[in-house]
């Protein structure tokens, strides 16, 4: 790998401050992560800050480390090892990074990177005149079967001729890269092989008005029981693994003299209550563990009757499938009952799905509120991203 240095000092800012949005966002980013543990934000933290001003700043990495309480040369170190990482000022509508690697390299990311050198500069990281433009030969970007491909910041342009690059980079050139689709830039969806089906054109089933040709041929089948020549060796296998005739007669006569076994009836396990009181006593039931998070404890949560209409549970971050299917059995459904959590229900609820934490990490209440008073828009908001 090449050495990485930050950019000269003359062309370095002298302060960084994420703007109100992304200061939001890194402070939600930082209490993903457990107690202790909050450095290991630093790599989404650079990349917001990249985001924002188009590449990482000596003072963005000093406003970083003083943010995660991290010495300042262990940010260094990360901003300088990860290519992902631009430590010079790029093209301000677009940074072009053609992959070199051998599948592009096959089908002709040669002269793309021919290209950028005669529309962009001749040299790599290098603005042009105007410093919208810049350029790059990067690594893998893994999407070798839809090659020569390049990406623009986080999207993905790919099956390029050098004419299409030309008429891609003009559109960034001109302020309308938003209007370049991205992805194949030939009649291809997504990886699927390039042009019409050829084979599996029909799903076997003759249509109402259909040609007879589409109709599936028939094809002769020797019956199971058809007599098929036995060879000498298959004879003298079929003999060592048949029991004798005495056994079989006899594994017969048991098995008919038994009467057939009813297929067993499915265990039904009712649901838990859902509201305060004493577990059914019938066997079938599960005990639940008599702790802090069992079903009879006080401090759980008020239950309701399922509505017609639930909410997203899994849109408030720490909440999978799993866990809103838990939260259903013990007849939580909506937000509004997850922001009216006291301090002893959320611990009851943390306890007794042994979440270890999570519902205070991630602050579900703060997250519910959120949800049921503006939902998405609410969410981003107050947290400056989308939630999960």
């Amino acid at each position: 790998m090449s050495v990485r240095r930050l950019a000269e000092d003359a062309v370095q800012p002298q302060a960084f401050a994420f703007n109100r949005e992304n200061s939001a966002w890194a402070k939600h980013a930082i209490k993903k992560y457990p107690k202790g543990r909050e450095q290991s934000a630093v790599i989404p933290l650079l990349m917001r800050a990249q985001e924002q001003d188009g590449w990482v700043t000596k003072a963005a990495i000093e406003h970083v480390a003083t943010m995660l309480d991290m010495p300042l040369i262990r940010v260094l170190e990360v901003a300088t090892f990860y290519t992902q990482f631009q430590l010079k000022p790029v093209g301000t509508r677009a940074h072009i990074q053609v992959c070199g690697t051998t599948p592009c390299m096959l089908r002709g990311s040669e002269d793309l990177k021919k290209v950028c050198q005669r529309k962009i500069h001749h040299e790599q990281f290098h603005t042009n005149e105007t410093g919208t433009l810049s350029w790059e030969e990067v690594e893998c970007l893994g999407a070798c079967v839809n090659a020569p491909m390049i990406m623009v910041f986080k999207d993905t342009y790919e099956d390029l001729t050098p004419e299409r690059l030309e008429e891609i980079i003009d559109a960034f050139e001109a302020g309308n890269g938003a209007s370049v689709p991205v992805g194949p830039q030939i009649e291809r969806t997504f990886s699927a092989p390039q042009g019409p089906l050829t084979s599996l054109t029909s799903n076997g089933t003759a249509q109402p008005g259909s040609s007879s040709k589409a109709a599936p041929e028939a094809v002769d089948i020797p019956p199971s029981n058809a007599a098929k020549p036995v060879t000498h060796d298959e004879a003298t296998n079929a003999a060592i693994r048949s029991p004798s005739p005495a056994k079989t007669t006899k594994a017969a006569e048991a098995t008919t003299s038994k009467p057939a076994r009813e297929p067993a009836r499915a265990r039904t396990i009712k649901n838990p209550p859902t509201v305060e009181g004493s577990l059914s006593d019938k066997p079938e039931v599960q005990p639940v563990k008599a702790a802090s998070g069992s079903l009879a404890a006080k401090g759980r949560p008020p239950a309701i009757e399922k509505p017609a209409i639930t909410d997203d549970l899994k849109l408030i971050s720490g909440v999978d499938h799993k866990i809103e299917t838990n939260l259903h059995d013990l007849g939580i459904y909506t937000f509004a009952q997850v922001a009216a959590w006291k301090k002893a229900e959320r611990d009851w609820i943390d306890t007794h799905l042994e979440l270890k934490g999570v519902v205070g990490r991630e602050d579900w209440v703060k997250q519910a509120k959120a949800l049921a008073k503006g939902g998405e828009a609410e969410y981003i908001r107050v947290f400056g991203e989308k939630p999960e």
